[in-house]
């Protein structure tokens, strides 16, 4: 064999890596670092066992989901959202399903944007556990209505509930975690912390301001190595987050939230937040295509990212105005052309 049949031969292998690796890229679910973990790194079931994770917004969603996969892990759960009798219900069905017993279990009513209560809740879970290994950051509110109808109420209440909020708790929490020089600090943020979307002004900002202070806060936090700080960054999930979202008024909510077969299922963006927390992985974006492939424009090639957001962004609008799911064309679109 000749050095130039080799060296086309290496060619071709590279050429056929390349498309395998894009094909597999068509059909991820995560950022490349995240499902390099599920593939190779450290298991939920190793790693999260007897620890106390303090779960916001548990009462549905990726909060409730997430208290049921951790129930079957053995650990400590203080489930926290506004709404007691649902709270009661995920308890309820965490010692049904899980491996917990009624101690293992504690319902702590929370409302974010009631600041001057979140001392004394960190306290009763200290008090009932003696420590906090998790806290998972997940209450908040969507928005769905163009910044033009849209009251200033609305984006008071969007910083109130999902940045400032979620900032007083972790502050919170945080002297007992430098304390003891260990902790994950684990905040649901979205897609749309990292890209921007039509509809979604208030919320989007809500969700940067997220990201942009706990990076800032892991800086700070370099002196302890024990206390990791993540962003987990969702893209559409099966969940009730449309139809609980605020419109133009703070009154008023999304009365349809339209078809959502067409997302992610919660049950696997849990699993592979779990996946990310037992990583210690800093941010990951979980997201089917085509908004993944869009996340990944957005930070490496910015100005295509523009003109691509602005054509989805007409589309999204015209959805909205129709009243079906702002999102679910894209889905369909590539769903088509992938198959």
């Amino acid at each position: 064999m000749n050095w130039e049949l080799l060296l086309w031969l290496l060619a071709l292998c590279a050429l056929l890596l390349l498309v395998v690796q894009l094909l597999r890229f068509l059909r991820a679910d995560g950022d490349l670092t995240l499902l390099w973990a599920e593939w190779q790194g450290r298991r939920p079931e190793w790693e999260l066992t007897d620890m106390v994770v303090w779960v916001t917004g548990a009462s549905s969603g990726i909060g409730e989901e997430l208290a049921y996969q951790l129930s079957k892990l053995g650990v400590s759960l203080v489930l926290s959202a506004r709404r007691v009798h649902e709270l009661e219900r995920v308890k309820r069905r965490c010692l049904e399903n899980g491996n917990l017993k009624e101690k293992d279990v504690l319902v702590l009513p929370l409302d974010l944007t009631d600041t001057g209560s979140h001392e004394a809740a960190t306290e009763a879970v200290l008090q009932e556990f003696g420590r906090i290994d998790i806290l998972v950051n997940n209450g908040g509110i969507s928005q769905r209505s163009l910044c033009v109808d849209t009251s200033l109420d609305v984006y008071r209440k969007l910083i109130e509930l999902n940045y400032l909020g979620t900032v007083s708790l972790t502050k919170c929490v945080l002297p007992h975690m430098i304390e003891r020089k260990q902790g994950k600090i684990v905040t649901v943020n979205s897609i749309l912390g990292i890209i921007s979307a039509p509809l979604s002004t208030g919320y989007c900002a809500s969700k940067h301001a997220l990201r942009g202070f706990f990076n800032g806060l892991r800086t700070e936090l370099a002196a302890y190595p024990g206390i990791i700080v993540s962003n987990i960054c969702p893209g559409p999930v099966q969940s009730n987050i449309v139809e609980n979202s605020l419109a133009g008024e703070v009154t008023k909510t999304i009365a349809n939230n339209g078809d959502q077969s067409h997302k992610m299922t919660t049950s696997r963006c849990v699993r592979l937040m779990l996946i990310s927390m037992a990583n210690d992985l800093k941010e990951v974006w979980i997201s089917q295509q085509p908004f993944l492939l869009v996340t990944y424009l957005w930070q490496y090639m910015p100005t295509w990212a523009w003109w691509i957001t602005s054509k989805m962004g007409k589309k999204r609008i015209e959805n909205f105005k129709s009243g079906v799911d702002a999102d679910s064309s894209y889905f369909k679109i590539f769903k088509t052309k992938r198959d």
